[in-house]
């Protein structure tokens, strides 16, 4: 028999070591590397499917020869889900979805299956749970149950034989983790079985065009479990987000060779299961009776739309020596730079103060045009005067105190006056010419003259 082989591969970032050392150089991660074994995984195989085939022809084109007809993609029957995917699912694509425990992964893809199957052929593999369990689930959200096909298997290459012969256009496989290909030798949920299954199923999508959609587990901190390479291989990564004890989920692209990066879908987790939130900003918008201090309504631009959300900050006199800077939806640093400009520019001190920041309905923000809202948010907490509620602020600040354009002004303006703001404080650059229709528009180019403006 041949020896197997052993590399050293760092879970963190993939990264592939001759023997084992105790921290990651790639990285600079500690006790990340781990020993797996490789079998015969680039021999040829016996079976029915050789998945490591190229994905297409070995004839050369030049680029005036490529078909730029518009890939046809599949309707997945949530138009929440179509956009974050980039319009629809795209025959042949490789799929990864992340999520945490209960977030609702099975729970959507098996709503969207059971709708699918009915138009075009559909299989749904199953790892985790019994076939039992899963139709116990269908049957408690009312979703058509005749013609979907499930399978309840671990082995790649089984899986794939079946797939053969049924010939379906569309698989989901729940979850990768579980997956094993018999020629490695490690076990399932390893470095390389889960490495070799993602790179054997994106083969197979590939060269039969088989949409194949998988879910993958996460780590505590978030991120996708598995080496770095399974983000590498596929064609799209989604992660599914949203506490257990929260409505609403939010699915976000973090890649997508197919459309746009960072686009959001909004979904509320009922008692029929998920249902799509067309209109989300309404949802991030559902503010108090009664107005309060240091609330302000920003404009974030998510994928190819604009987004209304709430910010709301609390600055309160802090008894410890280094006062809390707390950012729930934001990034910290990001925090720590903008009241550092406040001081030097707003003529604004708060280093006696604690600062707490929260982005309502657990919206993550991560562009820069929140920055302008921040700062008037925290002095509105500071000085402890409410703000008008049918003005929205949006802009980015910069260390100088200058405040920049942000991309899609005129758009987020729409939106913001669609749903009933009245008064805006933007960077001038983004001051349109003709404001949208009872629109007052306050155009700004320093930090002070936004103060003065509020």
């Amino acid at each position: 028999m041949a020896k197997n082989k052993t590399a050293y591969v760092c879970t963190e970032c993939g990264q592939d070591y001759p023997r084992w050392q105790g921290q990651c150089s790639a990285c600079q991660e500690w006790n990340t590397i781990t020993e797996v074994r490789l079998g015969a995984a680039t021999a040829a195989r016996s079976g029915s499917f050789s998945g490591y085939a190229g994905a297409g022809s070995s004839e050369v084109k030049t680029l005036d020869q490529i078909d730029l007809n518009e890939v046809p993609r599949i309707a997945s029957g949530f138009a929440e889900f179509d956009r974050v995917l980039g319009g629809g699912i795209v025959a042949g694509s490789a799929i990864l979805i992340g999520g945490h425990p209960g977030a609702g992964k099975s729970t959507l893809l098996l709503q969207t299956l059971c709708q699918l199957a009915e138009t075009l052929p559909a299989l749904y593999v199953t790892g985790e749970e019994s076939l039992q369990q899963v139709a116990m689930r269908a049957k408690r959200l009312g979703l058509p149950t005749g013609k979907l096909k499930m399978l309840s298997e671990t082995n790649v290459d089984t899986i794939c034989d079946v797939a053969l012969r049924e010939q379906p256009k569309i698989i989901v496989i729940d979850s990768i983790q579980v997956m094993h290909i018999s020629d490695v030798q490690s076990s399932p949920g390893s470095v390389a079985q889960v490495r070799e299954s993602a790179a054997f199923l994106t083969r197979f999508a590939k060269q039969h065009n088989i949409a194949i959609i998988m879910v993958g587990h996460v780590t505590k901190d978030g991120s996708l479990a598995g080496p770095k390479v399974l983000e590498h291989c596929i064609d799209c990564s989604v992660m599914f987000e949203g506490d257990s004890d929260s409505r609403y989920r939010t699915l976000r692209s973090h890649k997508n060779r197919f459309g746009a990066i960072n686009e959001l879908g909004v979904f509320a987790m009922t008692e029929r299961g998920l249902r799509e939130v067309a209109n989300p900003s309404a949802i991030f918008l559902s503010r108090a009776d009664e107005a309060a201090s240091g609330s302000l309504v920003m404009v974030v631009w998510e994928g190819t739309r604009p987004l209304l959300v709430e910010l709301q900050v609390l600055v309160d006199h802090s008894a410890l020596a280094n006062p809390r800077r707390v950012a729930v939806g934001m990034d910290s640093n990001r925090l720590a730079m903008l009241l550092a400009v406040m001081h030097r520019h707003g003529g604004l001190q708060m280093a006696d103060q604690d600062v707490f920041v929260n982005v309502v309905g657990g919206v993550k923000v991560t562009e820069t045009s929140a920055d302008l809202t921040l700062l008037l948010a925290m002095l509105s907490s500071f000085r402890g005067e409410v703000l008008p509620r049918d003005l929205v602020v949006f802009g980015e600040v910069g260390l100088s105190g200058e405040i920049r354009p942000v991309p899609n002004g005129q758009e987020r303006l729409v939106e913001a006056a669609k749903h009933g703001f009245r008064r805006a404080i933007v960077p001038i650059a983004n001051a349109p010419k003709k404001a949208p229709s009872g629109m007052e528009i306050i155009g700004v180019s320093k930090l002070s003259e936004a103060l003065t403006a509020l």
